[in-house]
């Protein structure tokens, strides 16, 4: 864990340029996302769910974010979400991933969130460590689901279940 302190708090518009430039810095490492290009602010704000929006400080600077979409319009799958886990390159392998991941876990739980689920790629062994860490098990592969620079990949489906939320028949 990082020595320094640090604080998670609520995202907001202000900090977009921010949670912009370290989603960047996942998108050119090739085992983030499939995305390529970077959402406005608009675009990303409408993809995801509007409560669990969490940013990682270290003083003034933003070094982290995480994020809940939704999995599906229907109803049935209201307490379903996939996390989205974004921290600096500079500032990997400190901890803070797991921070944000289990102060993401919490948030989902006080909004009825029964399920969460990660679509990772293989070769991303941290984040699916990180992931496993904080109570995800791996239930799939999807193999060759989408392509990234013209190259089919493959990603890891892991999911994590609420023993607080959704547990009553």
């Amino acid at each position: 864990m990082s020595k320094r302190p640090y604080n998670v708090g609520e995202m907001s518009v202000d900090s977009w340029p921010d949670v912009l430039r370290i989603y960047l810095d996942g998108i050119a490492s090739g085992n983030a996302t499939f995305e390529t290009e970077p959402p406005t602010w608009e675009h990303w704000d409408r993809a995801h769910l509007p409560f669990a929006r969490l940013v990682l400080t270290i003083g003034s600077v933003t070094v982290g974010w995480a994020a809940l979409s939704r999995v599906s319009a229907r109803a049935v799958y209201s307490g379903v979400a996939e996390v989205s886990v974004y921290v600096s390159s500079e500032m990997r392998g400190q901890g803070l991933g797991r921070t944000l991941l289990e102060a993401l876990v919490r948030e989902s739980e006080l909004n009825g969130i029964w399920t969460l689920q990660a679509s990772i790629f293989p070769e991303n062994r941290p984040s699916i460590r990180l992931h496993q860490r904080c109570g995800f098990r791996e239930v799939g592969r999807r193999e060759r689901i989408a392509q990234l620079g013209g190259i089919w990949r493959d990603t890891v489906l892991l999911e994590r279940r609420s023993t607080i939320v959704g547990t009553h028949a």
